[in-house]
């Protein structure tokens, strides 16, 4: 908390996720001038990671504001290469500046939430935050994710335990345009099996309309069983899919960027 000392008003880039909650709850203890924390809605973010980002805000009985942004209207995002994360969070903190520049925000000092074991990835939204000036307090301090968890137990968060959710752009496979209606189908999918009871899932969106169904190993076969392999099948025709897989690796974060170790490229470890 002595980090945030001297650093005049602080706005949080916040996603209600568990890193960026923390320092959100770190910098409300301090005595940092004042505290604001602000989250993107835009067609990338899932809407229930939204309404967990108020109540987390809600919580912590933090200033909280909603900011539009509009990087899925940017070609060189729709384009969706290896740089996409850049062009989404130099989007962000654009726009999160000129909010900071007016007054009722007093030119506050802009702090993400990345910890000290992102930085062994490559991650272009780090280096955007770089270019705009954004500070890593947590990075800075050497705290990882395991240190980031323990954190958050102390300030008692209720989304202490809640798995990395990164935005819904993240499932597109690279090279398939990002489009507010292939978001959507994302996001309406992965809703369904949610409410299926599968926690920790991902629908990744291929070439063709295709859904590769990624949940942890021991549920494949929850989905492989008949019944319920033909209401998914179904519902995922109606929501737009022509092609519905199962992948029986398992869920695996990053699993997107195979493609791009296939091809020689960097990786980002947080889709």
């Amino acid at each position: 908390m002595e980090w945030f000392h001297g650093r005049g008003a602080i706005a949080v880039a916040f996603s209600g996720g568990v890193d960026s909650s923390v320092v959100l709850a770190a910098a409300l203890a301090s005595a940092a001038d004042s505290v604001t924390a602000v989250t993107a809605v835009s067609p990338s973010v899932a809407r229930w990671q939204i309404e967990l980002a108020k109540s987390i805000a809600a919580h912590l009985a933090a200033d909280h504001r909603l900011i539009e942004t509009d990087e899925v209207s940017l070609p060189q995002y729709r384009v969706n290469d290896a740089s996409r994360c850049f062009h989404c969070k130099s989007t962000l903190y654009q726009t999160l500046d000129r909010l900071c520049q007016s007054p009722e925000l007093d030119a506050a000092t802009i702090v993400s939430g990345t910890n000290a074991d992102d930085l062994g990835d490559y991650r272009p939204g780090i280096a955007a935050g770089d270019r705009a000036g954004v500070l890593k307090p947590l990075a800075e301090l050497g705290i990882d994710k395991s240190g980031v968890r323990e954190l958050a137990r102390h300030f008692g968060l209720p989304n202490a335990s809640l798995p990395a959710s990164p935005c819904l752009a993240s499932r597109i496979a690279y090279g398939v345009p990002v489009t507010p209606e292939r978001l959507a189908q994302v996001e309406q999918a992965e809703d369904l099996l949610r409410g299926m009871g599968l926690a920790n899932v991902r629908v990744r969106f291929h070439e063709g309309d295709l859904a590769r169904i990624e949940v942890p190993a021991d549920q494949i076969s929850k989905l492989a069983d008949a019944p319920l392999r033909t209401e998914l099948t179904q519902r995922l025709t109606e929501i737009g899919f022509r092609y519905v897989t199962l992948d029986l690796q398992g869920f695996s974060s990053g699993s997107m960027n195979r493609q791009l170790v296939s091809l020689g490229g960097p990786t980002d470890s947080g889709t």
